[in-house]
């Protein structure tokens, strides 16, 4: 049964598009286990509205992101069996994540718990780890919660901090990462190799922890153990 995916998204749309572009129907595998079937903004004029029209996604602008009964209705109206926070900045209501729980996911571009919470995003984050001086951030994967990036993570992976970096050029190394870390675990809990236990606990995984899991990244491999 194909799940029916929901991207909220504040911004231009790049995990959005990092998200088509993997469950994009070339194998009957793929095609079968998800779709991004509503794409939802709290801004008109986000960029990753456009991407879904050009996709011929269905669309939602939210005249009030903290209604959570709203929300779901919205979700239930489209059947959506998961919801992926691609960019979204705003938080999402309690009345949504526990109708949602093990089913919604976030990506956020610092290695959480460090540097996440209200207000961090984009090159706030970026900032705030060179203004650390921290040698390695990274992404995170993790389920969503009613808390701004608490959730149970699903899944990390560090980025080299460089001393030449700027905001700028480490956004640009870990949004790579993002774009190719974040499909894979949006992929996983589809296919339920990776779930949310009662306990609260994630079980599974990623990638299998015996192999070294490989990112491909404009051609070059990345490989971490």
């Amino acid at each position: 049964m194909t799940v029916r995916i929901a991207v909220f998204a504040s911004g231009a749309g790049s995990n959005l598009e990092a998200l088509l572009a993997h469950f994009r129907p070339t194998t009957p595998a793929r095609a079968a286990a998800a779709v991004v079937s509503l794409v939802v903004s709290n801004r008109p004029s986000a960029g990753a509205l456009a991407i879904a029209a050009r996709h011929e996604i269905a669309t939602a602008v939210l005249p009030d992101s903290n209604d959570g009964r709203a929300i779901r209705a919205l979700l239930d109206h489209h059947g959506i069996g998961l919801v992926a926070l691609a960019g979204y900045l705003k938080r999402i209501p309690a009345e949504v994540t526990e109708a949602y729980r093990g089913r919604a996911m976030n990506v956020h571009p610092a290695l959480l718990p460090a540097f996440g919470g209200p207000g961090m995003y984009g090159a706030h984050v970026h900032r705030a780890v060179l203004a650390a001086g921290v040698r390695v951030t990274g992404v995170t994967v993790h389920f969503v919660d009613a808390v701004y990036d608490h959730g149970p993570i699903i899944a990390q992976w560090p980025v080299p901090v460089g001393g030449e970096d700027t905001a700028a050029s480490l956004a640009a190394r870990v949004l790579r990462v993002e774009h190719a870390l974040y499909p894979r675990a949006v992929q996983a809990v589809v296919e339920q190799r990776v779930v949310l236990g009662n306990e609260g606990r994630v079980r599974g995984s990623v990638f299998d922890v015996q192999q070294a899991a490989v990112f491909s990244l404009d051609g070059e491999e990345v490989a971490c153990r």
